[in-house]
């Protein structure tokens, strides 16, 4: 019987690649939701935050980051929309 070592990788894992992009994605939709849309960027920044958090990502503080950027899009637009008595805002 032969033994060999496993070959060695030259790059991180598909896997954790796809997480680290998902980190990166939920913090700049989490930025992009403060100014406009965060009804919808920020539910998407806190989803993609939390999966990549799962996923193992490399960029854990991206990950915290977008989480938190996603929740305060929708306690701005929460807020907004106690101040203007409307269902959206503008700038």
């Amino acid at each position: 019987m032969h033994l060999t070592a496993p070959a060695a990788t030259t790059g991180p894992r598909p896997r954790t690649r796809d997480a680290d992009g998902m980190a990166v994605a939920s913090f700049i939709l989490g930025l992009l939701g403060l100014l406009a849309l965060n009804l919808f960027l920020g539910p998407i920044a806190i989803v993609l935050a939390l999966v990549s958090l799962w996923r193992g990502t490399a960029r854990k503080g991206r990950a915290y980051l977008g989480l938190a950027l996603g929740v305060s899009d929708l306690a701005v637009l929460g807020i907004a929309m106690e101040i203007s008595n409307t269902v959206s805002w503008s700038l």
